[in-house]
């Protein structure tokens, strides 16, 4: 028997240019007035390759990238990687000393910044030679459009780290997350065939920023197939309204924090806008409250909202499908395709469905692993299983439950309690617009439940703890209630626990009233 033809790796470069082979003249992205067609994307990408690889990096070098949603965004990471190097997606909004840790953390030896990101930059990285910091504009297109065609190019392994994005360090220093080409690429292939919103008919709206990993794979994916994504630079609500009629978008990823600040516009600015074209809205990053699942289906209509469920670590988990959203209170679905799901107790055995314990997975789309730390990425996994750390349950028809991070549980008089059941609870009294609980210390019960709330400034903290008595154990009620302008989130819209734990204790001192 002769042996099989070698296969082609299915790599991120690879499936653009084969887009831009079937229709170069289609335009791929749009972005602040800008469009850039799939031939010119790919001739892009394959300039900076070129461009990349004639800069003297040694194989495999990590080059750092930090910009907003920007038109240039697809064409850096798909071209570096092409060249057969790791693109660290940095946040545009890190200050100085967090850049300069990412830099000596990800042994970085280029830069490539946005302009606005240029002053931070340059204080973080001196030692980084002048012609290996590259600054978007008139510099950085005449550096790309300059590359030599003979530059010769790599052959890159799908298996190949093709972007390290670090994790948002809500708890101790970040961590890099090594992702494959082939990880995102198959996920890609599963998205098109459990959203059936990513063929080349489709239109895509991208507001989450595309340096962190689900907002790069929600807005990469539809040019993958060929469909036209609009990139829009910031978040801003009523320009996401505006934007999903004027693109006649027909599916668009949000976050949490974006439903709420739609949800917070006058219902007059709200009905403004239609959306007939619209047949997808995916919610992810953080938990979407019923309360506002609720909004989201009266007002976008039924058979639109997804709720999926991941890690930038192990990708998609779960995914609940609009039949479900109000049939499973504060679910976030079945598997994944190719995915496998276990809820294990702390010997690694599974427990009955309803019990608590961590959520693992196991799947194509799992990450290569922590840059630089093999003992964290060994104590993340149980084989081919791996977890996030989150804790939660699976019902008896095999739907998830996400109960929270096994760090934020709260431990109350040696009862272990979970966040989200108490703050889905607490939003679903009149005027509360979200709701954050936390545990602090308490010399008694080792710790009490305080709550956070998103309200108006005369809200009824007896009324909001009437309405969690009737609902909730006793032990579970919120034992001090304080109002926030709003709830602190991370720019890709994790939520930031300890900010709201360093606040209480601030309280607890005097300085805050």
């Amino acid at each position: 028997m002769s042996a099989p033809a070698p296969a082609l790796a299915v790599t991120l470069g690879g499936g653009l240019r084969a887009a831009a082979g079937r229709m170069p003249r289609k335009v791929a992205i749009h972005c602040e007035g800008d469009a850039l067609r799939y031939g010119e994307l790919a001739a892009r990408i394959d300039r900076v390759a070129r461009a990349a690889a004639a800069m003297g990096l040694p194989p495999g070098a990590h080059v750092v990238w930090m910009a907003p949603n920007c038109l240039e965004y697809v064409e850096v990471v798909a071209g570096f990687a092409e060249a057969g190097f790791a693109v660290v997606t940095a946040s545009p909004h890190l200050t100085a000393p967090e850049l300069a840790d990412i830099l000596e953390d990800s042994e970085a030896q280029a830069l490539v910044v946005h302009p606005v990101c240029e002053a931070v930059a340059r204080s973080a990285a001196p030692e980084i030679a002048p012609d290996r910091l590259l600054v978007v504009g008139a510099s950085y297109d005449t550096w790309r459009d300059a590359a030599h065609e003979d530059v010769a190019l790599p052959a890159v392994g799908e298996t190949a780290t093709f972007a390290i994005s670090y994790t948002s360090g809500t708890t101790g220093r970040p961590k890099g997350v090594m992702l494959s080409h082939r990880s995102r690429v198959l996920t890609f292939l599963a998205m098109a065939a459990e959203y059936g919103c990513y063929g080349p008919d489709d239109r895509a709206l991208a507001v989450a920023p595309l340096y962190h990993g689900g907002g790069f794979a929600f807005g990469v994916a539809p040019l993958f197939f060929g469909g036209t994504c609009t990139i829009l630079p910031r978040f801003e609500p009523e320009t996401l309204l505006r934007s999903l009629a004027e693109s006649e978008a027909t599916n668009v990823f949000v976050v949490p924090t974006h439903v709420a600040a739609i949800f917070a516009l006058p219902a007059a600015t709200r009905a403004a806008y239609r959306f007939p074209a619209l047949r997808t809205i995916i919610s992810n990053a953080a938990p979407l409250a019923q309360s506002a699942k609720e909004e989201v289906v009266a007002h976008f209509g039924e058979g639109l909202l997804f709720e999926c469920y991941g890690s930038t670590e192990a990708g998609v988990v779960s995914n609940l499908r609009p039949a479900d959203q109000l049939r499973k209170v504060q679910c976030v679905g079945q598997p994944f395709p190719c995915t496998e799901i276990a809820v294990l107790d702390d010997a690694g055995g599974p427990v009955a469905p309803g019990e608590t314990g961590e959520v693992y997975s196991r799947s194509p789309y799992l990450y290569n692993g922590y840059w630089r730390r093999p003992e964290e990425t060994a104590a993340a996994r149980r084989g081919e299983w791996v977890s996030a750390g989150d804790l939660g349950h699976l019902d008896e028809e095999g739907y998830l439950y996400i109960q929270g991070r096994s760090k934020d549980m709260i431990l109350s008089g040696g009862i272990n309690l979970y966040p989200r059941e108490i703050e889905e609870v607490v939003t679903q009294h009149p005027g509360i617009r979200e709701a954050v609980v936390v545990g602090v210390p308490d010399d008694h019960w080792g710790e009490r439940v305080v709550a956070f709330v998103v309200a108006p400034e005369d809200f009824d903290r007896d009324a909001i703890e009437r309405h969690c008595r009737e609902r909730l154990a006793g032990f579970k009620v919120p034992k001090e209630i304080h109002r926030v302008q709003s709830v602190p989130r991370n720019p890709a819209g994790k939520l930031l626990r300890r900010v709201l734990r360093e606040e209480w204790a601030t309280r607890a001192r005097g300085d805050v009233q």
